[in-house]
């Protein structure tokens, strides 16, 4: 439980080139290197995904975030919670953001 507020204390913003469109009602993520798109690594957003995404500034805390998304969204603060430690860790893993 210590490592789930830890977590929610950080703030995280968008790391490297990335191209974010709309494209018929979905969000998609591609990263860009140099002038060129990385087309094998694009990422569609779910609407709570976006949420976050949109949110990624490197100035509010995902606690913040997670309260947004508990305004905004008919959902639980666990299962906000948990939507965030999933979103968080595979942008991480994906290098999409860093921590600031």
């Amino acid at each position: 439980m210590r490592q789930d507020n830890e977590l929610l204390g950080k703030r995280f913003k968008k790391a490297g080139e990335l191209v974010s469109r709309s494209i018929a009602g979905e969000t998609i993520l591609v990263p860009v290197s140099g002038k060129l798109a990385d087309m094998q690594r694009i990422f569609a957003l779910n609407p709570a995904a976006e949420f976050i995404w949109k949110r990624l500034d490197g100035e509010k805390n995902l606690s913040a975030i997670r309260n947004e998304i508990l305004e905004y969204f008919e959902v639980g603060k666990e299962q906000a919670e948990s939507d965030i430690r999933e979103f968080i860790s595979e942008l991480l893993k994906e290098k999409l953001i860093t921590e600031g």
